[in-house]
């Protein structure tokens, strides 16, 4: 019997000490769910616990800008595709309960479906040195202002 390669789909969804991850095939069906740290270490578990179970399509995470941000930067890194997924819906949430493996689920199921097409921002680049800049003026002028006042 030839072995098949299964493409899978991964949902991730984020929080600030933790990360829990669930795994789909192609057609839906769950593989498998996990948590994992939210550190260094952490980010290259998931990236092999994903890939683990076949070739991975895409990668749907929750808070690409804020918890997720660094998860997203290694997954990218590592070749995969990375796309925003938006929160579920609080009224689909209240109906079937709130949990962190029921989050990841319906983040992986959003890519399978197609509703999740946006990529994060890489956040780096020009437009990510000019942010850094205009946080150090504006931090600097803070600081400028509060002397002069206490003068």
């Amino acid at each position: 019997m030839a072995s098949e390669t299964t493409n899978v789909i991964a949902g991730i969804d984020t929080h600030s000490d933790t990360h829990h991850v669930a795994v789909i095939n192609e057609y839906g069906k769950p593989l498998a769910d996990k948590e994992f740290l939210a550190f260094g270490s952490g980010y290259w578990k998931i990236v092999d616990f994903i890939t683990s179970y076949g070739t991975v399509t895409a990668v749907g995470v929750e808070g690409t800008g804020s918890y997720g941000a660094e998860l997203a930067r290694t997954l990218r890194g590592e070749g995969l595709t990375v796309l925003e997924v938006n929160r579920p819906n609080r009224a689909a949430r209240r109906l079937k309960g709130k949990s962190d493996p029921l989050d990841a689920y319906q983040a992986a199921q959003s890519v399978l479906d197609g509703r999740s097409t946006s990529i994060p921002k890489a956040k780096d680049g020009p437009v990510e040195c000019l942010r850094i800049l205009r946080a150090g003026r504006t931090s600097a002028v803070k600081a400028r202002t509060a002397a002069i006042n206490q003068i």
